[in-house]
């Protein structure tokens, strides 16, 4: 019996000696990993929501975006080349490969919309140019793809961006700005409301 238990405690103990030197091998990789998206993506639940659906007028829905546009908005926070109040200070504080696993992650949510109040006369005309100005980038009336998202989101948020754009204050993506040039162009002031009531009807 003291044979077998001294065999025994002897595997044992090599066993043990096997898993620790297969944990020291892999701590350093998971050091490295750092934090999953999901666990970054927890910092910006007070603003977007805790999958990305926003919940406040004020801040866009990130769920369901596509990476890239996800990744190209935090770099110009980054960069300070897009105007905000608050991103430019926090998107500073990630590294690439943090925007890029946040990215990944947000773009596997599923997107919830919420009913807003809309006048039906504006949604109407926003559809018309939707439809004739817009839909080729803003495929199905907005929905997420490789142009953002406009369908459901808060049109306060639709509202202030708009006039970022306008104001000069944020700089037009590829050929927005002769799309909208030629709404406004088309229906005067009514334009930018139009449009923003149809995209906070998407739900």
């Amino acid at each position: 019996m003291g044979a077998d238990n001294m065999l025994r405690n002897d595997t044992m103990s090599k066993k043990v000696r096997n898993l620790l030197l297969v944990l020291l091998v892999l701590l350093p990789t998971v050091a490295l990993s750092g934090p999953s998206g999901q666990a970054l993506a927890f910092t910006c639940a007070g603003c977007h929501g805790t999958d990305g659906s926003s919940v406040g007028p004020s801040s866009p829905s990130i769920a369901a975006m596509d990476p890239d546009v996800f990744i190209d908005a935090m770099q110009a926070y980054k960069r300070d080349q897009r105007n905000s109040t608050i991103m430019n200070r926090i998107a500073k504080g990630y590294s690439d490969e943090q925007i890029k696993a946040m990215a990944w992650f947000f773009a596997k949510q599923e997107l919830r919309l919420y009913t807003q109040k809309t006048d039906q006369q504006l949604v109407s005309l926003g559809e018309k140019l939707h439809t004739s100005h817009c839909e080729k980038c803003h495929e199905e009336g907005g929905r997420p793809g490789d142009s953002g998202t406009l369908a459901g989101q808060w049109m306060p948020y639709l509202d202030y961006s708009m006039q970022d754009f306008i104001d000069g204050r944020r700089p037009y993506p590829r050929k927005m700005k002769r799309k909208v040039d030629a709404a406004i162009e088309e229906q005067g002031e009514q334009a930018m409301p139009a449009l923003i009531h149809y995209y906070g009807s998407q739900h």
